[in-house]
């Protein structure tokens, strides 16, 4: 957890959905690929390193390319490293390990239900990332990278989320898996808890809002 004051607490907490409502995303890509290529690294690393994948991750989150679009890339991509596999359903073969933290979803709820103001702040990866979660439950307002058009790190995402909760950003925390997004946060502001351990951070929300966990 990164400049959380204990005489200033938090008003409102962003939260990552992947990794951090989830059990880790990367866990999942990597045992698909394990089981496709021998090699656990090598879809992440073609999400992270291939020009070609990347950019169209980036616009798929950025809602400009459609599921298949970025389907077909990473299937191309590792077509030409000589694994043939189709493009038709490949976001949910490599998700399909990913499944609900309850510890964490229940802390969400918790919070949210306590009147605690809660934005979900996450980028898209498919069209079904979200289908089976009561989002309602869970928060004030999803703002969702496909449908702002903007993706974290950037700043502009944490800023919808903020003004749609009208909340100035030095009274949010952010929760994300992600340093990286922790620090396009702390940009606007925004204070940092890093997600590593679901107990742990749970722990940590419990000592921050302890009104909601009473």
């Amino acid at each position: 957890m990164t400049d959380v004051q204990p005489d200033t607490p938090p008003k409102a907490v962003l939260t990552d959905f992947g990794g951090v409502l989830t059990t880790d995303v990367f866990a999942s890509f990597r045992a698909y690929s394990a089981r496709l290529t021998g090699d656990p690294h090598t879809v992440e690393r073609l999400l992270r390193e291939d020009e070609t994948v990347t950019r169209a991750l980036v616009d798929h989150e950025r809602g400009r390319l459609p599921q298949a679009g970025l389907e077909t890339a990473l299937a191309d991509a590792l077509r030409a490293r000589g694994t043939n596999v189709s493009p038709v359903g490949l976001l949910a073969a490599i998700s399909a390990d990913i499944r609900p933290d309850l510890g964490m979803v229940a802390a969400l709820r918790r919070l949210h239900a306590a009147g605690v103001p809660v934005a979900l702040v996450s980028n898209a990866l498919g069209d079904d990332l979200y289908r089976d979660v009561d989002l309602p439950s869970l928060c004030d307002v999803a703002v969702i990278s496909s449908e702002v058009g903007e993706r974290k790190p950037g700043r502009r995402i944490y800023a919808i989320a903020c003004e749609r909760l009208g909340v100035a950003p030095t009274d949010c925390l952010m929760i994300d898996d992600l340093q990286q997004n922790l620090d396009g946060a702390a940009r606007l502001g925004i204070r940092g808890l890093h997600h590593v351990d679901g107990a742990a951070t749970v722990h940590s929300l419990e000592l921050l809002f302890p009104q909601a966990f009473d």
